[in-house]
């Protein structure tokens, strides 16, 4: 293992008999870019955790839904897309809420017993009348009795 690391790693041929694979296939998947493991100053692949999580993906992906490699790349790279989606809306609703807390004010009593939220806004502008043409008031507008 690499100086400085205080993760867990694992050795090629370990991970390739835990998985029931040849050292051959992790080099594949290497080259293929759908791992990347770190290595030592030895030059020596080290797996950490989350390579052989990664590792578990791909092989269920290839033996039990018999995905290709350039399928399993794609469904990868969209899965990596989709985590960080889901940390930006995650992110953004971080966001929204203390926005909230600070230009809504906390329920009262009632206000906390209630099954639908109230909340009280504050007081709003009357509306402006509308006008005609050339500000003149507008006319009503009439429909005729019928016969």
């Amino acid at each position: 293992m690499a100086k400085g690391r205080s993760k867990a790693a694992f050795m090629i041929s370990a991970v390739a008999e835990q998985y029931r694979i040849h050292p051959q296939t992790l080099r594949l998947y290497e080259r293929e870019g759908l791992l990347k493991p770190s290595r030592s100053e030895g030059n020596t692949r080290l797996y950490t955790q989350e390579d052989v999580a990664r590792l578990e993906v791909i092989l269920k992906l290839t033996r039990d839904f018999g995905v290709n490699l350039a399928g399993v790349e794609i469904i990868l790279n969209m899965r990596e897309k989709m985590a960080a989606m889901q940390r930006q809306v995650e992110e953004f609703v971080k966001t929204l809420n203390e926005e909230l807390a600070v230009h809504i004010p906390a329920p009262g009593k009632e206000e906390r017993n209630s099954l639908i939220p109230v909340i009280t806004l504050p007081p709003s502008r009357p509306f402006a009348k509308r006008s005609g043409a050339a500000g003149k008031p507008a006319s009503s507008t009439r429909v005729p009795k019928a016969g």
